[in-house]
């Protein structure tokens, strides 16, 4: 993971010297600036340097900012927690709903309705989609702001946005899950017991179809961790999103390599998260 993003950043066009001092300056300015930067050695040294840090934890200053990087990078991620929190919160919610009623009203016409919803909710570029919002209920009706952070309604247009296409994912694999179980021997069972269907449905059927559930839920949340780059654009969320942009504009490499690192090191922590659900879920996986 460190080699990619060291290796990513360093194709980056662009010298980050001359960003810094801007167009009128001399080759002898950037020469200079380099070499305070590091960036004059050969990039064996430079890389073995960026490992040595990384392991001691140390992700170097801001070009710009001349902050540790790693500093930048906690001062932002409250605010993009917040926002993939929101959308993981919305997702789990909408699709449960959806995709329960979708599978206990199959073929009916509000199981098609919800199955043409989700299909365009995964269909829809959520950039377009936040634009369209922006433009609909920030500018035209005036109901909500359509950037920065602070307030319940600044956060509504960027979550809506964030977790569309995942909600379109979720409710279509939690339809599909729900109805694989209900032709099972254990539900059969249960019919013949007497419980209630909407027993039989909460109880029985939605818990033994979580497991793929939720593994596909944590590998769309390491997702949507990537994803609020764009979204954070588009609405000037101040978050870690819009730092690794502006990041990447300006050159700043220890910037993108400690954002970039702290994201994918989130992605793997949600795997292993999910891999411990497993045992929740279905105690066979616990005691083998």
């Amino acid at each position: 993971m460190l080699t990619v993003i060291f290796a990513v950043v360093r194709v980056i066009p662009g010298d980050p010297a001359q960003v810094l001092l801007g167009t009128f300056a001399t080759a002898e300015m950037v020469a200079e600036q380099r070499a305070k930067m590091g960036l004059d050695r050969p990039l064996l040294v430079q890389y073995g340097l960026f490992l040595r840090q990384a392991a001691l934890g140390d992700w170097g200053r801001s070009y710009h900012e001349g902050h540790p990087a790693f500093g930048l990078v906690l001062e932002r991620m409250p605010a993009t927690l917040e926002l993939a929190l929101a959308g993981i919160a919305i997702t789990i919610v909408l699709s449960a709903v959806l995709g329960t009623l979708a599978a206990r009203w199959v073929q009916s016409p509000a199981d098609r309705l919800i199955g043409a919803l989700s299909l365009l909710g995964q269909a829809v570029p959520n950039f377009w989609l936040g634009l369209v919002l922006v433009i609909v209920f920030a500018r035209n009706l005036h109901w909500l702001p359509s950037f920065g952070r602070g307030t319940l309604a600044h956060l509504v247009l960027p979550t809506v946005t964030l977790s569309v296409q995942l909600i379109g994912v979720m409710t279509r694999l939690v339809r599909a899950g729900i109805l694989e179980v209900m032709h099972q021997d254990y539900i059969r069972t249960a019919r013949a017991k007497g419980i209630t269907e909407r027993a039989v449905l909460a109880r029985h059927a939605v818990r033994n179809m979580l497991i793929p559930v939720v593994t596909v839920l944590g590998l769309q949340a390491g997702a949507l961790l990537g994803g609020v780059v764009v979204i954070e654009t588009v609405f000037a969320w101040p978050g870690l999103g819009r730092l690794i942009v502006t990041s990447i504009n300006n050159r700043d490499y220890p910037v993108v390599q400690a954002s970039v690192t702290f994201v994918a090191l989130l992605f793997v922590f949600l795997n292993l998260t999910v891999d411990l659900i497993y045992g929740y879920l279905d105690p066979r996986i616990r005691y083998a």
